[in-house]
């Protein structure tokens, strides 16, 4: 028995369609030759004429018949098969996704984010995982679907995509002198300062950036975290630099006043981060999407601080 090419398939469904040679070349964009050699190797391997002349037309046999439907719906569901997933229909989507971000991101994404995923697709759950530094294979091994937050990756494994920038701004208890008068590059290097950095580092740009005036400032403690570091600030006469859309919801509700740093600072770039393996993966590019437009809405729609 003669292998049967699977291609074949294609030119079967066409055949059967139209009960004709040349139709079914013009359909397939072949030549009526190429096509009637397909037709004879389908007689030979199916052992069946399959389109017989019956005056000036064919006709299909019996065997045909009963092909037809079966042949129609298993090329329509190659052709899906193989096919870009490029459209995914949230509202059928059954799915948990683990989203890695830090506590900042987290205050101002959350809400609208679950909003939306409750509003599009209810049928997908969420699970937030916080940031951990240094941590570069939970996106490889599949642990963490989407990372969110101020990105670094350089490596050929993660794909990362910039959503929008954020800035530096001081931040202060209510009636802090920093915040109750002009703000100049001497009152601010002069003020008791807390830093935030994971490891512990007491400099960094703001330093670089007194350093061109020819001043320091003393940093009398260092904090892990943005919101341990709002915790501390309130309440004491310490001044600390956070992400102004990263605090916008926080700052308010800690009673805390925000007020301008009186030196050019470096943008910070936020993104979300994933294995390249997902890029092509239709509910993973929806959440994707979903998050790049929400930290947008929420940006947007965010008051300025100051």
């Amino acid at each position: 028995m003669e292998t049967l090419d699977m291609n074949l398939l294609v030119a079967l469904d066409a055949l059967l369609d139209t009960n004709s040679v040349t139709l079914a070349a013009q359909r397939l964009g072949s030549s009526p030759p190429a096509m009637s050699r397909a037709l004879a190797r389908l007689r030979r391997a199916l052992g069946d004429p399959l389109l017989v002349r019956a005056g000036r037309t064919l006709a299909p046999t019996p065997r045909a018949l009963e092909l037809r439907s079966e042949v129609s719906v298993l090329v329509a569901r190659g052709r899906a098969l193989l096919a870009p997933n490029n459209a995914t229909d949230p509202v059928g989507l059954r799915r948990t996704f683990a989203v890695q971000a830090g506590e900042g991101v987290l205050a101002e994404l959350a809400t609208p984010l679950l909003a939306a995923v409750q509003a599009q697709a209810p049928g997908v759950t969420v699970r937030f995982l916080p940031d951990v530094s240094g941590d570069t294979a939970s996106l490889r091994d599949g642990r963490v679907d989407l990372e969110v937050g101020t990105l670094d990756y350089s490596d050929s494994e993660t794909t990362v995509r910039r959503v929008l920038g954020d800035r530096m701004i001081g931040v202060a208890a209510a009636g802090h002198p920093l915040v109750t008068d002009p703000v100049t590059v001497g009152a601010y290097a002069a003020a008791r300062h807390l830093s935030v950095s994971r490891d512990g580092r007491p400099h960094g740009p703001i330093d670089d950036r007194l350093a061109l005036h020819g001043r320091t400032r003393k940093v009398v403690a260092t904090v892990p975290t943005v919101t341990s570091a709002l915790f501390a600030v309130r309440g004491s006469d310490l001044v600390c630099p956070v992400p102004a859309w990263l605090t916008a919801t926080t700052l308010p509700a800690l009673g805390l006043t925000p007020f301008e740093i009186p030196l050019p600072l470096p943008e910070i770039a936020l993104g979300i981060a994933w294995h390249p393996r997902y890029t092509a993966d239709g509910g993973h590019r929806w959440l994707r999407d979903l998050v790049h437009e929400t930290m947008l809405r929420s940006a947007a729609g965010a008051r300025p601080p100051i």
